[in-house]
């Protein structure tokens, strides 16, 4: 069985409504991943692809990581935040070094890609965000929310032209 996978009789992880916002963009990074896979499987062209991941990257996914590094994770400085900040990195190297390669390479690297973005989101949606919310005081993480309803909203990356992911 895929250990990513939830079973029906799972209960829905609760979230303190202070981080909402941030589960909310976990939802749509998730998507993200799925529609690499998705345009990966359908043999859909390298660059249509990659070109999603630079969009994705810095409309979306790049303020999410610096959000979550200023708001969660200046607060808490363990080895929990520590993997979620080194994760962050990865992720960004990864990004980056998309644009620098042969299409074979590029393949690799986006599956690699959603794997990393996917098993991020889920470490900090399981680990991660519920021990947060029990080491963070009422007031931080009430805090956090009020900065979040400041933030823009993030809005699913839909608005994006080229729906590759569809063919």
């Amino acid at each position: 069985m895929d250990p990513n996978h939830i079973s029906m009789n799972q209960k829905p992880i609760r979230r303190n409504e202070h981080l909402l916002q941030f589960s909310r963009e976990h939802h749509f990074t998730l998507l993200f991943s799925w529609k690499i896979r998705r345009g990966l499987k359908n043999k859909v062209a390298m660059e249509r692809i990659v070109n999603y991941v630079a969009f994705f990257w810095h409309q979306h996914l790049q303020p999410h990581f610096l959000a979550e590094e200023k708001m969660l994770f200046a607060l808490v400085q363990d080895e929990m935040v520590q993997k979620a900040i080194r994760e962050h990195l990865t992720i960004q190297e990864e990004v980056h070094e998309m644009a620098n390669h042969s299409t074979s390479r590029v393949e690799k690297l986006l599956g690699q890609l959603a794997d990393k973005v996917d098993n991020h989101v889920r470490f900090e949606e399981r680990q991660l965000f519920p021990h947060l919310e029990k080491i963070l005081s009422k007031e931080q993480l009430e805090k956090i929310g009020i900065q979040l309803k400041e933030q823009p909203a993030f809005s699913p990356a839909e608005e994006y032209s080229d729906i590759f992911w569809a063919c």
